[in-house]
């Protein structure tokens, strides 16, 4: 396998999930070895180039400090400078992830050294004009430096400022491909300039014309704005300038600007012209009437964005530009093009939010809700009438837009044309009839959903539907769920419910009145959701559904067969008639059904539930009744909660199991602070020669499970703000999930019960490593409260650090010294000889402080010690790594530094290595490492 095969694979493990891969890494390590493969002259482009996409994409995380961006970017400035000039396509990659990681890791932003060295570069490369001194193919890389400009000046608005002269004479003498790029470059650094200058008062001719003739360096400190578009809108205020100022050059450069726009690009003539527009929107001395003769021009276009532009324009000076009849041929436009064959279906739909969103000159209503035009009329609209034919998206959408036309049209159009969008309805609905697919059946009732929305005070038609979807009940059960749906909906968006109420009443007439044979087990299922629903409405007597219900029971065998699901279901309707108003008309037909289930139901659950409610019935009066049936959401002790829970289906036995989520954190492990190390408990006799240890520690592999788990002990509490609620909770399971696979799967934990005001219990977490790198792991809790409850909780992740991975040398309690020591130099020599191949030898160098060595040494290294000869100043340590790893360490004191040798069966380890010994040394006040 190649190099660029082992990169690509790297790559694509980090691009897949950037914490799972720097599991097995430090992010130093890996940017290091980015950074130097970046400066390897054997790599080939096309692999610098995948390497510099983890730059463009993951600065932050490669790079997470403003110090480590900086050297970043400067070994990336190195890379730049070295590329060679043919490698066009590497170059411009590494101009991005530099402008890249210098915005994202704040070194613009604070100015540093790098970003303004960089900033001169870009302009100074922005300044070849034409390719006279580069030549033609270097294009790209001045494409590449406007666009990184361009982007500087976004985040950081206001950079250029001062530089608005010298952009504007270059963007003037480019009359190549480029031209667009130095246009978009300048127009940006322009509106910043002015939006700056409204937060000036009293801005003078000579401020002004500063701004627009400045060539200075770049305005560091003007970067104040916040990175977001003006406000343009009619509702609010936008900055503007002092009224009087001299804008005969601003108003020659925008005319300019706006001759040349057609060159670009469409993409690029709307970003030009939003620029433009919020450029004449602050300043009061430009007229609008600038963009005229863009109009015609964009009046015709097919492109999307240019059409958003010129919506843009007209919605910020309305007919400070657009005339009536512009208005009106816009619409008749967006209307044409709302159904034009050659375009796509998102297209169309983007036309047809721009006709309801449509910015009038003289709108009715400014709430910025979908309103319509007064211009559209039905004749207008008359093409886009939806038909069974358009997906489902589309047609809803002209459906919505059809109903807003008729429901303001004059009476004569409008009958005929709710005629038929009427007759539209009830086609989809014959399509549903015909046993239509899901998709088809979903669109139908949203088709349905909408045209009630604006018709329902229309009774004849409303009756008609509802005659139709009972008519169809009758026949497909199938829909209780879009009918329930359907109700629930227009009754929480409109203030009358009197079509749902209408409705319900007929469904549950249509149940009554089916024939034995459709009251099947599988079509019962679905009419007693529809009558728990029905029985929710205080304005429908109930009376007839306690007699279906208690006919079905006695007349079928449902009682004998004991089936829970239909048991459940009846119960269900049961509890919504017991909160019903009109409780005492049906008050003895309801205590006969529930005494009938509680006696003849063949399930004990069923039975129970219908005792208790017959019990509550017969003793409360309905106020006391509704409360006790009522939901509390607050808690309270367990037994009221149980009682209160005790309802059927998924709204009472539900919320009694349902396991409940916390908002915060609730418990979280604590560390504990070991001083005692770690060792086998086996043991075997120190007998035999000395040659023979090897043998006799090797040999404790072949046992299963040797020293092949690490155990770390923390204390389960509380965390510090959480809810009195909390303060008790019971039979805890801690659940634990990796987020790498360097480890094996930890067993769930069980914790009998844990208290604020007690001692916290320890848990011990047995990790099992394949690779033994530092990870992180994500821990949750289910429990139980005072209240009977259960709850699911999140505990902060616990942090596994490479030390807390290492354990002594798993040698017999018995062994001498000596017998270590042995071991160690087998390993050693083994490992210094290249065997196994992943072996490998390091050196670490730091200068300790006087009598630094000794404490630092009996600090982090006592349990691991192999030989301590300190009036020799040197140290062996080992230390073992499950599941057969080894690091060794010789530690030896010379005159100016500690020199500390490293030793490891497995080369991936270092980087860990390195980064403890750092760390571990930082007090000292020099380290140098040496692979």
């Amino acid at each position: 396998m190649t190099i660029a095969d082992l990169w690509d694979q790297r790559i694509s493990a980090f691009l897949l999930s950037p914490s799972q891969f720097l599991a097995t890494t430090t992010t130093e390590s890996f940017l290091a070895e980015l950074l130097h493969e970046l400066r390897n002259d054997k790599a080939n482009d096309q692999l610098k180039i995948l390497l510099v996409s983890v730059l463009l994409g993951h600065p932050t995380i490669l790079c997470p400090s403003a110090s480590v961006g900086e050297e970043t970017a400067l070994e990336l400035l190195s890379v730049f400078s070295h590329t060679p000039q043919k490698s066009i396509l590497l170059k411009c990659n590494v101009m991005l992830a530099i402008t890249n990681v210098i915005i994202c890791t704040s070194c613009l932003a604070t100015h540093t050294k790098t970003a303004e060295d960089w900033l001169d570069l870009l302009f100074q490369t922005i300044q070849d004009t034409n390719d006279y001194r580069c030549g033609l193919s270097q294009q790209p890389i001045r494409a590449a430096a406007c666009d990184c400009l361009r982007e500087m000046e976004t985040c950081s608005p206001g950079l250029l400022s001062q530089k608005l002269e010298a952009l504007y004479l270059l963007k003037q003498q480019e009359t190549t491909v480029l031209h667009q790029s130095y246009c978009l470059l300048y127009t940006l650094g322009l509106k910043n300039a002015i939006r700056i200058l409204t937060n000036q008062k009293d801005v003078t001719d000579l401020e002004f014309k500063s701004i627009l003739g400045g060539n200075e360096g770049f305005a560091w400190k003007s970067n104040q704005l916040e990175l977001t578009s003006l406000p343009i809108n009619m509702l609010v205020q936008v900055p503007r300038l002092t009224q009087g100022l001299d804008c005969k050059e601003l108003k020659s450069i925008m005319s300019s600007l706006l001759e040349e726009s057609y060159l670009l690009t469409p993409i690029s003539q709307s970003a030009l012209l939003r620029e433009l527009v919020e450029v004449v929107a602050m300043v009061p001395g430009l007229s609008p009437t600038l963009f005229k003769s863009q109009l015609l021009r964009l009046f015709g276009t097919a492109d999307v964005s240019l059409m958003h532009a010129t919506l843009f324009m007209k919605d910020t000076f309305t007919d400070s530009l657009f005339t009536a009849e512009d208005e009106n041929f816009l619409l008749k436009r967006l209307v044409g093009t709302a159904q034009h064959p050659l375009l796509r279906i998102p297209e169309k739909l983007f036309y047809m939010e721009c006709i309801l969103h449509f910015p009038e000159n003289r709108p009715i209503s400014s709430s910025g809700e979908e309103s319509l035009p007064v211009l559209v009329t039905p004749r207008l609209a008359a093409s886009l009438h939806p038909t069974v034919f358009n997906d489902s998206t589309t047609m809803l959408c002209r459906l919505n837009l059809l109903c807003l036309v008729h429901l303001e049209a004059d009476e004569g159009e409008a009958d005929k044309g709710i005629g038929f969008l009427f007759d539209h309805i009830l086609a989809l609905l014959k399509i549903v009839d015909n046993d239509g697919s899901r998709e088809v059946v979903v669109t139908s009732f949203r088709a349905l959903f909408i045209f009630l929305m604006h018709f329902n005070g229309m009774e004849e038609l409303s009756e008609k539907l509802i005659d139709k979807l009972c008519d169809m009940y009758s026949r497909h059960s199938r829909l209780a769920p879009n009918l329930i749906g359907l109700a629930d909906r227009i009754q929480e968006h409109l203030d009358d419910p009197v079509w749902s109420v209408k409705l319900l009443r007929e469904l549950q007439k249509c149940i009554m009145e089916m024939p034995p044979l459709q009251l099947t087990i599988h079509n019962l299922s679905w009419h007693l959701k529809v009558l728990k629903r029905v029985a929710k409405e205080g304005q429908i007597t109930q009376r007839n559904t306690i007699y279906l219900l208690l006919n079905v029971l006695i007349n079928s065998n449902l009682c004998e067969r004991g089936n829970w699901q239909v048991g459940n279901a009846v119960l269900a309707v049961c509890r919504n008639l017991l909160e019903h108003p009109s409780i005492d008309q049906v008050f003895i037909e309801l205590a006969d059904l529930l005494q009938y289930i509680s006696i003849q139901y063949d399930d004990t659950d069923i039975k129970d539930h219908a005792r208790f409610y017959y019990t509550l019935l017969t003793n409360l009066s309905w106020e006391k009744l509704t409360g006790v049936l009522a939901q509390k959401l607050d808690g309270g002790r367990a037994k009221e909660r149980s009682h209160s829970a005790i309802m059927a289906e998924s709204e009472g036995i539900a919320s009694n199991l349902t396991v409940h989520k916390t908002n915060r954190h609730v418990l979280q492990l604590i560390k504990v602070q070991e001083k005692a190390t770690q060792s086998s408990s086996e043991s075997v006799e120190a007998t035999g020669e000395v040659r023979n240890w090897l043998e006799v520690y090797q040999g404790q592999f072949q046992t299963p499970g040797f020293g092949s788990e690490v155990t770390l002990r923390y204390n389960l509490t509380h965390a510090k703000e959480t809810d009195l609620l909390f303060d008790k909770v019971f039979t805890i399971c801690l659940h634990f999930e990796l987020k790498d696979s360097n480890y094996a799967m930890v067993s769930d934990i069980h914790v009998p019960c844990v208290f604020r005001d007690g001692k916290p219990p320890e848990v011990k977490v047995k990790l099992k490593p394949f690779q033994p790198y530092p990870t992180s792991l994500c821990v949750s809790a289910m429990f139980t409260t005072q209240d009977g409850r259960s709850w699911h909780s999140r505990l902060p992740d616990v942090s596994v650090s490479f030390p807390e991975i290492f354990l002594p040398l798993p040698l017999p309690p018995n062994s001498s010294c000596e017998c270590k020591e042995q071991v160690f130099e087998h390993i050693w020599e083994a490992t210094a000889s290249g065997n196994p191949d992943k072996s490998a030898i390091s050196l670490f160098c730091f200068k300790p402080e006087d009598e630094s060595l000794a404490d630092l040494i009996k600090t982090h290294f006592q349990g691991y010690l192999i030989t301590d000869q300190q009036s020799e100043r040197s140290w062996k340590v080992l230390f073992f790594l499950p599941p057969k790893c080894h690091i060794l360490l010789k530690i030896t004191q010379a005159e100016d530094a500690a020199r500390v040798s490293i030793a490891t069966d497995n080369w991936e380890l270092l980087p860990f290595v390195n980064s403890y010994l750092q760390n571990i040394t930082d007090n000292c006040s020099s380290t140098v490492t040496d692979g």
